[in-house]
């Protein structure tokens, strides 16, 4: 009866050492994974093993860039709301219309080429190989034809069809 009862006592044991082991563990992770998310720029540092002071430089020409960035987005937001007014009142493509399409296009062109020009900043405060590959990163998530309404952020999608979104 002894013996039966020491393997139970044992193997509890056991479990609870493991659980115990499991927690810290799961709970570190947590800790390194949520401060390394924290970090927008984070990601940037890691993929392209860059210096602390490459970094600092890439933080302060991304805190500059930020201010023109919302600026551009609130325009872009404030000029598709005019189209979206017009045409919901619009029976057909007006000179209004397409007067409204192109002001909208022309602010997505202006934000385009100055985030271009931004990530070519960034592509300059890091060293040669790696800012060539940022930059093809970048230009493969931006400037990418008939990219949709919503987001130039967004990438081809084959199974995309013109005027079928999904």
């Amino acid at each position: 009866m002894r013996r039966p009862a020491f393997i139970l006592f044992f193997a509890s044991l056991v479990a609870l050492a493991v659980f115990c082991l499991s927690f810290v563990c799961v709970r570190q992770f947590t800790k390194v994974t949520v401060a390394v998310d924290s970090d927008e720029l984070g990601w940037l540092q890691r993929e392209f093993s860059l210096s602390t002071q490459e970094m600092a430089k890439i933080r302060e020409l991304h805190e500059g860039y930020r201010p023109h960035c919302r600026k551009m987005c609130n325009l872009i937001a404030a000029k598709q709301a005019e189209l979206d007014a017009l045409l919901q009142n619009s029976t057909g493509v007006t000179p209004e219309v397409k007067q409204k399409i192109t002001e909208t296009a022309a602010l997505r062109a202006e934000c385009e080429a100055a985030m271009l020009e931004h990530f070519y900043e960034v592509s300059r405060a890091m060293p040669e190989a790696q800012g060539k590959r940022y930059l093809e990163e970048m230009r493969g998530l931006t400037l990418v034809p008939h990219a949709g309404h919503g987001s130039i952020m967004v990438g081809p999608d084959s199974a995309h069809e013109h005027g079928n979104p999904r």
